[in-house]
């Protein structure tokens, strides 16, 4: 023990107690701005800084549950291949470094296949993680996207693939150089069936990875600033012994050479993937419901919530009412008068009229007999 814990008496140490360890995660540094970001908030803002923007990695679960309807959906199981079949060994056997791979992400695989509905659309998904020997592809990634691809034809889903990878897996050879044509073959089986294929490029996409199946979808979406090539910038610039624009290799300047059709922020992924099938499928869609959309059981529970009290009516609003009952009143008598007037002087003129005729004919009757007189004198 430390000198001076030894001084202090032991009265003094049961009121102060031993100091709490504080969690090393609670806290995480933002490779783009540097600045300390609240875990918290760091998962309600889907791990993107709310400072500067930039796109951390998120977890496979959590990409998942923000893509898919209510967060639902069904994993699939991933084939059995041979884990180690060139008994591969560097610093450590290929096997511990696999188990290690297990424990630290609970993973089979360095890839996780799923299958759902986005925006009420069969989907099917396959998301790589990283954090699994760098997400790289053997044998049973290959596996597992053709089996994936079959999927989708079964379902007569949308297929789309979410590569976060540093390439082939150098433990298996020829093997996981052989999963490149294996993959593109089953990605063209979903095309030949006339489903959507569409590709998610995280943040890294390198390497095998983006030499296949993660170069030939139908629509390639990015994410802001991921990284996405195939040989590192090192390796280029001493091949090529230039130097290399300082945003080489990021979703933006891939985007400005045509390499991707659209960069797009994570929180609007989902509406964008609904859109492009709903359109290539030619099929009708539900509008997605996170953001503060209200589900069907929110939607009957207010409407069974019982219905607010009438406030009274207090003295001033009865008396405007009142008001504005006497100005409708006196607006409705301002528009009837000048029709009693006109009424009025169609009825003098019509009076006159018959006067006048009455006297014409009484005139010519008068005539007629004085005529009739002076004749019969005569």
């Amino acid at each position: 023990m430390n000198w001076l814990a030894n001084l202090i008496p032991p009265r003094i140490r049961s009121f102060v107690g031993e100091q709490k360890e504080v969690p090393d995660n609670l806290w995480q540094k933002c490779p783009g701005c540097e600045a300390m970001l609240f875990h918290r908030d760091l998962a309600d803002s889907h791990y993107v800084c709310y400072h500067c923007g930039h796109h951390l990695r998120l977890s496979v679960k959590e990409r998942l549950e923000l893509m898919f309807d209510d967060g639902k959906y069904e994993t699939m199981s991933l084939p059995q291949v041979a884990h180690d079949p060139l008994k591969f060994k560097d610093r450590k056997p290929y096997v511990s470094r696999i188990k290690e791979a297990q424990g630290k992400t609970g993973l089979r695989e360095a890839i996780t296949v799923v299958s759902g509905k986005m925006g009420c659309l069969p989907v099917v998904v396959a998301v790589f993680n990283f954090n699994y020997m760098g997400g790289s592809m053997g044998a049973a990634v290959g596996e597992a996207i053709v089996r994936a691809s079959d999927l989708a034809i079964r379902n007569k889903a949308a297929f789309i693939a979410i590569p976060a990878s540093g390439g082939a897996r150098m433990q298996e050879g020829m093997l996981s150089l052989i999963q490149m044509p294996r993959t593109i073959a089953a990605i063209e089986m979903v095309k030949a069936a006339m489903l959507p294929y569409i590709v998610i490029l995280t943040d890294p996409t390198t390497g095998g990875v983006s030499a296949s199946f993660a170069m030939v979808g139908d629509v390639h979406i990015a994410e802001p600033g991921a990284m996405i090539g195939f040989a590192g910038r090192r390796v280029i610039e001493e091949t090529v012994r230039e130097t290399l624009p300082e945003d080489f290799q990021t979703a933006e300047y891939l985007l400005e050479h045509g390499m991707v059709d659209m960069v797009t922020p994570r929180s609007e992924i989902k509406e964008t993937l609904v859109n492009l099938i709903s359109i290539l499928t030619k099929q009708k869609f539900c509008k997605p419901k996170p953001n503060g959309k209200k589900s069907k059981s929110d939607r009957l529970e207010v409407s069974k919530a019982p219905k607010a009290s009438k406030v009274p009516k207090t003295k001033k609003s009865r008396k405007s009412k009142k008001r504005k009952k006497q100005k409708k009143r006196v607006a409705a008598t301002e528009t009837k008068a000048p029709a009693k007037a006109t009424k009025a002087k169609y009825s003098k003129a019509s009076s006159q009229a018959r006067i006048a005729q009455t006297k014409a004919k009484t005139v010519v009757k008068k005539d007629a007999i004085a005529a009739k007189k002076t004749a019969a004198a005569s």
